[in-house]
């Protein structure tokens, strides 16, 4: 395990403990209203709904939101989360969304009928998460924001990363990237996720005040609609024609959009003389980061995400809102709403290509996924293993 990581880890201990002690915090983490792309070695589920224990401890029904436009959901997401709901006893039905807002109500429709004690959602918007969690609420049920803050909603708790923390770290990636190129100044460009999800709202205000602050200007700013990786290319090709490739920087969301823009760019001669970064760690992501293509990434430690969920969703099973509240030890502020949402918010951490070894110690994923391709060698020359 890596001191780099230690932080998160204490984090979850701390959450461990607190569920037991029933104990309070008074610390307030103000995230103006809260990736995006991801891998593990965990893996999905074959079907829809996993009984995940017997549903000794009671059941939760997770929506997630879909997986085409990021791998983390359903490669990540979902294998801890059944790991973390199978270890407490609780039976958990977790489905997939597949970003179509019809089926995200009609499969939280049917686990409000069936009952569940507890409700875990990632939501494709806010008006459509609001919905579900007027539903639930209405029935008794305890709805918990999962990665994304659903606006207005009303969630009784929200776990995540420190979003904004984490465009910082994306911005001040990508200003370290283009400085210890002689790069200091010129415009960037920001490609960012998509309009409906507020996370992408916070990576932006991160990314842009680092990126501002150190001097740079702005030569383009475009949102992707549903973080569509397709859509992301013919975007940035759009403007890459616009601006006539006169940019010295691409600050991308996450490692798709990331990809997208640097397969415009490696179309144009110019893969790798353009900083470009990414989140999420995914095994594209870290292997472009080796081959020298993409600047940097943005790790955020998922299995610890899913447990600090878990750990909340068992509590308001068990009734015990004491142990939640307990476990929520900061508060996001709803714009919307005009409230303070209880929170779990994980810190997230920065890769550049002589860090890509912390996270496959953290078990995130393996050399093996990593180190192929134009990764290879850069893999055999850090020794990377």
């Amino acid at each position: 395990m890596t001191r780099r990581f230690s932080t998160v880890f204490a984090t979850a201990a701390a959450l461990t403990l607190a569920l037991a002690a029933c104990g309070g915090s008074d610390e307030t983490t103000d995230e103006t209203s809260a990736t995006d792309d991801g891998s593990a070695a965990a893996e999905p589920s074959d079907t829809g709904s996993a009984d995940a224990g017997g549903g000794e401890g009671g059941t939760v029904g997770v929506i997630l939101p879909d997986s085409a436009s990021s791998a983390r959901w359903e490669t990540a997401d979902r294998g801890f989360l059944e790991e973390a709901f199978s270890a407490a006893g609780v039976t958990a039905d977790i489905q997939n969304a597949e970003g179509d807002a019809t089926q995200f109500q009609t499969i939280a429709d049917g686990m409000i009928n069936a009952g569940v004690d507890a409700l875990l959602i990632v939501n494709l918007d806010s008006e459509t998460g609001s919905a579900v969690i007027a539903d639930a609420t209405a029935a008794g049920i305890p709805v918990i924001d999962y990665d994304r803050l659903t606006l207005g909603g009303g969630a009784q708790y929200y776990v995540s990363f420190d979003n904004v923390a984490v465009g910082t770290a994306i911005g001040e990636g990508l200003v370290k990237c283009l400085t210890d190129a002689g790069t200091t100044s010129g415009g960037v460009v920001y490609l960012n996720g998509s309009p409906t999800d507020n996370n992408a709202t916070l990576f932006r205000d991160g990314y842009s005040a680092a990126v501002e602050a150190a001097g740079y200007t702005v030569a383009a700013d475009q949102a992707v609609p549903d973080w569509d990786n397709t859509e992301a290319g013919t975007i940035f090709e759009q403007i890459f024609t616009d601006t006539g490739g006169q940019f010295v920087g691409v600050a991308a969301a996450n490692d798709g959009l990331g990809g997208a823009a640097i397969g415009v760019l490696d179309r144009n001669g110019l893969a790798g003389s353009i900083p470009v970064t990414g989140q999420d760690a995914t095994d594209e992501g870290l292997q472009r980061v080796l081959a020298g293509t993409q600047c940097m990434t943005v790790y955020k430690p998922i299995r610890q995400e899913a447990e600090a969920a878990a750990e909340l969703a068992i509590a308001l099973i068990a009734g015990d809102t004491a142990a939640a509240d307990a476990l929520a030890t900061g508060t996001t502020e709803d714009s919307e709403a005009g409230t303070s949402v209880p929170s779990v918010l994980l810190e997230p951490a920065s890769i550049f290509r002589d860090n890509v070894q912390d996270v496959i110690d953290d078990g995130f994923t393996t050399a093996d996924k990593v180190c192929v391709g134009p990764a290879e060698a850069a893999c055999t020359e850090l020794g990377i293993s």
